[in-house]
């Protein structure tokens, strides 16, 4: 998201009629209220349209319209726009804003409801009611302890493409390859496909898209809820001994959040940390990281295109790279699997297999729900140096770019699955913000999604 200070700039300077704030990962939720403050305090009084993957109604009524006077209307996608703008500049828009406000109202009555109703467990009883791990099993070494750079030919990942995604972004609901034949939707879903097929064609013999990657494995164990990470040439397993690296060879430490709500008998409270041996059993364990990219040429690639006035393939060749650096992320992964780190060295598996993670192991990335702290990219991308490898940068709000990217941490356990944090309680805020050495504010501002509204 652009800053709030460089949005009241341009809109004083345009005179505009409407606001629209869009946000793609979910620091820019907390961004997008306190731009709607920043312009209340300046005394505008024009429509917010509030759009982005991250958004949601609930969201814009509880956090960002109490914040400003004027109409705040959530858009659920960029073809709705023209509609909503149409009836906020047209003559019936204070019937129009009524009814916007109302079912905010509504949202915001039954989300306090709700929180009533939430019951939450503190921090320390979650903590002992753990993830258990068979930690007798001996942690598979990876090939190799540090950190390397990969080129993947964009022919090598035709075949790891999931194409569900690319329906969707065109807004064409159903999974591949079965929505080519749907009744509603096949006939658009087919000439999508050939149109990208021919593009992605086209990309692969003239090189104008490149895939990157950076991969990495450290030694590393758990001290509570935060991973550490030490260094490849300490005491540990680099040097074959087998000892555990000592806390003065700590290189980095990952930190992870835990759920607190209650859960029912045998189901435990999970934070990413139980998956790695805990440093006080003095057990070797490890710790794998990546970056990859395939946006590398897409901005010029969609810029040709939007100079000949070809928004249609504009779109697609961006989508195109999206859909490669998922694919360039699960190329790895296998590759990680079966040799890179080794643990699982028979898999194999289909296409149908891998796309529903039937596979050992995880690669949960911050900001996504296991690890919804988006800053831990800043740990991952300075162990990766993943800027200079493959160039690919963090804004301030951590989203990569290109955008076409996708990072994560490597767990290898078989008892690794995905699951979502959910809310958190004050105290595991407070005991967060302490462990990263941030103020209460700050936690508070970067773990928003995950806080009572």
């Amino acid at each position: 998201m652009v800053p709030a200070a460089r949005i009241l700039e341009e809109a004083r300077a345009q005179n505009v009629d409407v606001i629209g704030l869009s946000g793609l990962i979910t620091p820019s939720l907390e961004e997008m209220a306190h731009v709607a403050g920043e312009l209340a305090r300046e005394g505008f009084a024009v429509p917010l349209l509030i759009g982005g993957a991250t958004t949601s109604r609930a969201h814009t009524a509880v956090k960002i319209a109490p914040r400003y006077p004027a109409p705040v209307v959530h858009v659920a996608d960029a073809s709705r726009a023209v509609g909503v703008v149409s009836e906020l500049l047209g003559g019936g828009v204070a019937a129009y804003a009524a009814s916007v406000a109302a079912d905010q109202e509504a949202l915001r009555i039954s989300r306090a409801g709700r929180r009533e109703r939430v019951a939450r467990v503190s921090v320390e009883t979650a903590r002992a009611n753990r993830t258990r791990v068979d930690f007798s099993v001996a942690a598979p070494r990876p090939s190799f302890l540090g950190v390397r750079s990969i080129d993947v030919p964009l022919a090598d990942l035709i075949d790891w493409i999931d194409w569900s995604p690319f329906f969707q972004a065109w807004e064409l609901k159903g999974s591949y390859p079965a929505i080519l034949d749907d009744g509603l939707v096949g006939a658009s879903a087919r000439s999508l496909y050939e149109d990208g097929r021919a593009l992605l064609d086209r990309i692969v013999a003239d090189g104008s898209l490149r895939a990157r990657a950076v991969v990495g494995f450290w030694p590393a164990n758990s001290v509570g809820d935060d991973i550490e990470v030490y260094r490849p040439d300490g005491t540990a397993d680099a040097t074959g001994s087998g000892e555990t690296p000592g806390r003065g060879d700590v290189l980095a430490v990952v930190h992870t959040i835990r759920q607190q709500m209650v859960k029912p008998p045998g189901r435990p409270n999970e934070s990413l940390a139980d998956f790695v041996a805990p440093a006080s059993l003095g057990i070797p364990d490890y710790l794998g990281g990546f970056a990859v990219t395939a946006g590398i040429g897409a901005a010029e690639l969609a810029a040709g295109f939007e100079a000949a006035n070809d928004d249609y393939r504009a779109i697609m060749a961006k989508a195109l790279a999206d859909r490669l650096a998922e694919a360039t992320a699960e190329y790895l992964h296998a590759r990680v699997r079966r040799e890179l780190w080794g643990y699982a060295p028979a898999e194999a598996l289909d296409k149908r297999q891998i796309i529903g993670e039937e596979y050992q192991g995880i690669r949960p990335a911050p900001g996504y729900p296991a690890c919804p702290d988006h800053t831990e990219k800043a740990t991952l991308f300075a162990l990766l140096d993943a800027e200079a490898r493959v160039g690919i940068s963090l804004t301030e709000s951590f989203a990569m770019l290109p955008p076409a990217s996708v990072s994560g941490f490597f767990l290898w356990r078989p008892e690794t699955h995905y699951f979502g944090i959910g809310r958190i309680g004050e105290d595991q805020l407070a005991d967060y913000a302490r462990r990263k050495g941030w103020s209460l504010d700050e936690a508070a501002r970067w773990l928003a999604p995950n806080l009572d509204d």
